[in-house]
């Protein structure tokens, strides 16, 4: 069986505050490194009441000083929103701190509303490949001699960047991966597009590398584990909600069941919950281990990420400790 990994948003109910979500993050990796998860990565969101994940790079530095042997990484930095040679001195300083235990996925999505975007100033999402290129050169001290920052120090130079995963949810992404023999991540867990494209152009058109000398999948999946399927149902409702209103544009702290069940749901509403749906593993550990199973031999991914979206910190954790008993040990 393949190994299992945590996608964590920081998530911030209506009962706590940003703070108690980002020390709860501490909580979980902690608790994912007992259980034998293979690494946790943290997104980049921008102006959202219900995502304290910011700053990922910071978040990264401070769950790594906290946790001694799970790999920690970004689930990701979106490049679009960043200079190139921040984020390559960034994670040159993580990797110096935390050597081999740091995983750079990179995205090309702003992960946050217009508004937001505009006071990030980022760059056009047309210009990913460059940066991509530019970030790389850079790190690497290989940018062409005629480059205006062919003489840029990364430092510290006396590592080099953390793996490199480049993030997808249609495939846009996929072909470049492959040929950058880097790994890549396909966002199941949101996206309803069929990864099954994606993943065989990335190892289609996949050349080795030094970091990764075969092709490796990660697929994000959504998972809802609780003791019984009523109860892991109950707390499904939770994104169900949180999904209505983001696509409302009313996006606010994520919700608790309570508030979802009380909710007066149009029935374009239901129909987009029905369909959102489909995309997620709910249920006893048995029923999703199995689930999950046929899933990751489906799409022949190298690794599953796993991402709950419930209200609790206590049913996050308790989701991500009963499926991890389900798994073989040799998963982990």
């Amino acid at each position: 069986m393949i190994p299992l990994s945590v996608l964590d948003l920081a998530t911030v109910s209506s009962e706590i505050t940003p703070s108690q979500a980002l020390a709860q993050s501490v909580e979980l990796i902690q608790l994912a490194e007992s259980l034998g998860y293979k690494r946790h990565w943290v997104a980049e969101h921008h102006g959202m009441q219900g995502v304290a994940s910011s700053a990922p790079e910071i978040l990264i530095a401070h769950l790594a000083a906290h946790t001694s042997t799970i790999r920690v990484g970004s689930g990701g930095i979106m490049l679009p929103n960043h200079v190139p040679l921040q984020v390559a001195e960034r994670f040159h300083t993580l990797e110096a701190l935390h050597p081999d235990r740091i995983d750079l996925g990179i995205g090309r999505a702003p992960g946050t509303d217009q508004a937001t975007l505009r006071a990030l100033r980022a760059f056009d999402a047309n210009q990913f490949p460059s940066q991509l290129q530019e970030l790389r050169g850079m790190s690497a001290g290989d940018l062409p001699e005629e480059h205006p920052f062919a003489r840029i120090k990364v430092m510290p130079d006396d590592v080099q960047l953390p793996p490199i995963w480049l993030l997808g949810s249609s495939g846009a992404s996929a072909k470049m991966a492959g040929q950058l023999g880097v790994g890549y991540a396909f966002a199941s867990h949101f996206s309803p597009t069929d990864p099954l494209p994606a993943l065989n152009a990335y190892r289609d058109n996949f050349t080795p590398s030094a970091q990764f000398p075969e092709p490796h999948v990660l697929v994000a999946a959504a998972a809802i584990v609780a003791d019984t399927d009523e109860e892991a149902q109950r707390l499904a409702t939770s994104w169900d909600l949180a999904m209505v209103r983001l696509r409302r544009g009313q996006p606010g702290p994520f919700p608790t069941p309570e508030e979802a069940v009380a909710y007066p749901y149009t029935p374009m509403d239901r129909r987009l919950i029905e369909g959102h749906r489909q995309l997620q593993f709910i249920g006893t550990a048995e029923r999703v281990s199995g689930e999950l199973r046929a899933f990751a031999e489906k799409t022949g991914a190298s690794e599953l990420m796993i991402a709950t979206f419930t209200a609790s910190h206590a049913s996050r954790a308790r989701s991500l400790q009963l499926l991890a008993e389900a798994w073989p040990l040799s998963s982990r």
